[in-house]
């Protein structure tokens, strides 16, 4: 029910959400590739935890799902030293970040969505994805800076066809230039 195009328009969503709202500085680098499998389960083996937000519209309902490890690196990266606010707080609001662009992409050919305020589980329930009959489930494989290792998986489940072809192209600042005519 979900064509072809529709599924890449999907993965560029992510790929485009990732790339800026992973990130903690503007020099960032993020790297978004698939994993060789779409098992989100093994995918999460060396997460402890996920992150999940939902998109859901009329037309489908689409799960976000960021694995992550609460290891020294992953923590300093996100928290930057702040012990003012714990590790999760943190990474939810940043993963929430991620979910509004993919929200705010969707709302260019879907008119009527919800999202869902992030929540975290343990990986071990991520076998049970394949339970809801996705049409879509997609894990990849995502670096920061070349060293903090996290996951996505997306996972779309269809009520009804679904075929769009989506423009994510990055709109070029260009305050501060000057037009020759």
């Amino acid at each position: 029910m979900i064509s072809a195009q529709a599924k890449q328009s999907f993965e560029r969503i992510l790929h485009k959400a990732a790339q800026t709202r992973l990130t903690t500085h503007p020099d960032d680098t993020c790297s978004v590739v698939p994993r060789a499998s779409h098992d989100a389960a093994g995918a999460a083996a060396a997460a402890t935890n996920v992150v999940i937000l939902t998109i859901s519209s009329i037309t489908f309902r689409l799960l976000l799902i960021l694995h992550v490890d609460e290891d020294p690196a992953t923590v300093e990266y996100f928290t930057k030293g702040d012990t003012e606010r714990p590790f999760r707080e943190v990474f939810q609001e940043i993963c929430n970040l991620c979910c509004g662009a993919i929200n705010q992409e969707l709302l260019n050919y879907f008119p009527d969505l919800g999202m869902s305020t992030p929540y975290m589980l343990s990986a071990r329930c991520l076998p049970y994805l394949e339970g809801l009959r996705p049409e879509l489930l997609a894990t990849y494989a995502v670096t920061l800076n070349g060293s903090i290792e996290l996951a996505a998986t997306l996972c779309v489940c269809a009520h009804a066809p679904i075929d769009f072809a989506a423009d994510v192209s990055v709109a070029e600042d260009t305050s501060g230039e000057l037009e020759l005519f």
